[in-house]
């Protein structure tokens, strides 16, 4: 008998630590999707700003740098946990629905490396891009969103 109390003892704390990793994984995947709703949309601002140095200009990069660093540091743990999730605790291994995810993840992560490409391009006065441009790339972080959530929440296949 003591060995049940024990093994149920250790499922509801490994099930404790599953849901924490689980809502630390929710927030920084939110923060970080927050900082990528946010980035290309200064970057519509920095293309209506006319070429050559500003002040504006220069705001709107040291905006757009550390926004970038900022959102970099939040990826981080939010890959980190998702992994966790997956590998530790199998969440979704060998489902269609997890690969699928898995496939917005990696269109997540090239998303946000072409916005620091870009914002290299703008650093070094090189963006050729306008601002409608930029206000149709910003749409984008918004499906994959979108879809990383229909994915998880309703595991279509």
């Amino acid at each position: 008998m003591p060995g049940f109390f024990l093994g149920a003892r250790l499922a509801v704390t490994t099930l404790g630590a599953k849901l924490w990793v689980k809502a630390f994984h929710i927030v920084f995947v939110a923060s970080w999707f927050a900082g990528l709703f946010y980035l290309p949309r200064i970057f519509v601002n920095l293309a209506m700003v006319p070429p050559g140095p500003s002040p504006e200009r220069e705001r709107l990069l040291l905006m757009a740098r550390k926004l970038l660093r900022f959102t970099t540091l939040l990826a981080v743990p939010a890959l980190v946990l998702g992994l966790w999730l997956w590998l530790h605790y199998r969440i979704g291994m060998g489902s269609g629905w997890m690969h699928a995810k898995l496939a917005v993840v990696a269109m997540t992560v090239g998303y946000h490396h072409v916005c620091a490409r870009m914002l290299r391009r703008f650093e070094a006065g090189q963006e050729q891009r306008g601002h409608v441009w930029f206000r149709w790339f910003n749409e984008a972080p918004v499906l994959m969103m979108v879809a990383a959530v229909v994915l998880v929440v309703v595991k279509p296949f």
